[in-house]
């Protein structure tokens, strides 16, 4: 069930580009982002015994909207192995949030969702494939294509506007 970094298919060379996409949050100064974050579902000294757990791209923590986002980047076109990931956490949601409590410290109140960064081209076809995923709650979407540095003011990138439903 473990993934290491950067194993979405067709993202061999994301990792060139994540910190361009992890800069984009860390521009809303509300944002907190700490890269290549991990998910335990159990307690334990050694991940790979104690059960199901996953590394993702980053967790960023946004004190005002109280919420904690798991965020991942794909720019493959069926995002095959994001939307496993995506299914596995459904599966275990409840655990999700609990490890997020337990070893982040994110207070129990707290929304957890993911974020996911991808092509603009591919969200409608993203959504429809984990539009059935009822655990999970719904992810924020940002299209990669905005997430460039000229796309935004890199020391206050202002208010966002969530389109998600």
């Amino acid at each position: 069930m473990e993934e290491s970094p950067g194993t979405h298919g067709a993202d061999v060379g994301k990792g060139h580009f994540e910190g361009v996409v992890l800069d984009s949050p860390r521009a809303y100064r509300a944002l907190f982002v700490n890269s290549q974050c991990y998910i335990q579902l159990n307690e334990g000294s050694n991940p790979d015994t104690s059960g199901p757990h996953w590394y993702f791209d980053a967790l960023a923590v946004s004190f005002k909207e109280r919420a904690a986002f798991l965020c991942e980047i794909t720019y493959a076109a069926r995002a095959a192995s994001l939307i496993v990931r995506l299914k596995a956490w459904n599966e275990h949601w409840p655990g999700v949030s609990v490890a997020m409590e337990r070893d982040s410290g994110e207070p129990a109140e707290w929304i957890v969702r993911p974020w996911l960064f991808v092509l603009e081209a591919h969200i409608a076809n993203l959504r429809y494939a984990i539009g059935g995923l009822t655990n999970l709650p719904s992810p924020r979407f940002t299209p990669l294509e905005e997430v460039v540095p000229w796309r935004y003011r890199s020391w206050d990138r202002g208010a966002y506007v969530d389109p998600s439903p």
